[in-house]
């Protein structure tokens, strides 16, 4: 858990948006960045994001709902969000964990995902749920 990440406190409502500013979202983080990671499967790869999670009632989109985009593949299960103005990856709804959303923890408002030391890297080339 991080309450601090490069200085920026994280507050327990915080703001998350897209390169162009288009999509704007708010996050519960009452706990500030819990359980950042990157995975190996095929679409983290290309992403290369740091992200993190947050319960679904955790993301309220407060602007640019009309411009995210949905990308599923494979088992369907998973539903990855997008700006369809800069490309940016904002957040998915996991496979793994249905019940959780994963965000891009670059989005945040404020934050270098790069000051986060020691990010793991979980293995999503051989998911559970693809056996």
């Amino acid at each position: 858990m991080l309450k601090e990440v490069g200085g920026v406190v994280i507050q327990p409502k915080h703001r998350a948006t897209c390169h162009c500013g288009a999509i704007e979202l708010e996050l519960d983080l009452p706990d500030g960045i819990v359980s950042p990671r990157r995975c190996d499967c095929s679409i983290c790869r290309r992403k290369g994001a740091v992200v993190a999670s947050v319960p679904l009632n955790g993301i309220h989109i407060v602007k640019g709902e009309e411009h995210l985009k949905l990308y599923q593949f494979n088992t369907h299960t998973a539903k990855h969000y997008f700006c369809s103005n800069c490309g940016i990856y904002t957040h998915h709804q996991r496979r793994s964990s249905p019940n959780e959303y994963g965000y891009n923890v670059g989005c945040l408002e404020g934050v270098n995902p790069f000051d986060i030391p020691d990010v793991p890297t979980n293995d999503g080339v051989h998911h559970p749920a693809d056996r």
